[in-house]
């Protein structure tokens, strides 16, 4: 294989192939949590708003369905931080789901 035929390609110098899914920054952590009284788009929204303003947090998601927020972060989350944006969102966090 000469070095013009890798130019563009997925495969190395060497000739093995590389992984869309290596991963540029670190995997972090996901927790999931359970939250009542959220009941529409705005209630996920307010919730959503709150967690991601703690510091290391990547995504929120928060489904008011099934009352479940699955946050990714960097390093693991003080739950109590948590707690406290929630309950500034006006809902109450029952737990870790």
């Amino acid at each position: 294989m000469t070095a013009a035929s890798t130019n563009g390609s997925c495969c190395t110098p060497e000739g093995s192939c590389r992984s869309g899914s290596v991963a540029t920054e670190p995997a972090g952590v996901t927790a999931t949590y359970r939250v009542t009284g959220m009941t529409c788009g705005h209630c996920e929204g307010a919730v959503k708003s709150e967690i991601a303003e703690i510091a290391g947090v990547s995504s929120v998601e928060a489904v008011a369905a099934t009352g479940l927020v699955t946050v990714a972060s960097q390093a693991p989350l003080d739950d109590a931080a948590v707690r406290e944006a929630v309950d500034e969102a006006g809902y109450e966090l029952v737990g870790r789901a």
